[in-house]
């Protein structure tokens, strides 16, 4: 499995906040900022965006790094990825994201 596939299986080569950071581009780390923003009812500055994937070492954006709950289940059980663990298809934690995107789902079964 490829090293940038997340926790929940999304692809982080493909999240905005992983392409401003990599790119140093300050126009997405804003216009990422505002959509999180609203999609979360937080405030998020252009500051905060900046991740070189959730299982790389490396930056991460707050929630990636300490609030997502997928992440801190994974590392906690000492799993690459949710889809190391056999409850995966029943897991209420994880179903958020594979529930609605199937490319998620087939990274984990890789």
């Amino acid at each position: 499995m490829k090293t940038m596939i997340a926790y929940c299986g999304l692809d982080c080569e493909k999240c905005d906040a992983y392409l401003a950071t990599i790119h140093d581009d300050q126009a997405l780390r804003e216009k990422t900022a505002k959509l999180w923003s609203e999609l979360n009812h937080v405030t998020i500055l252009p500051e905060d965006i900046n991740c070189e994937g959730c299982r790389a070492n490396g930056k991460k954006t707050v929630y990636c790094d300490r609030l997502c709950h997928i992440r801190q289940c994974a590392l906690k059980k000492g799993f690459e990825t949710c889809g190391d663990c056999a409850d995966m298809e029943t897991c209420p934690t994880v179903a958020m994201v594979i529930s609605n995107n199937p490319d998620a789902r087939g990274n984990l079964k890789k």
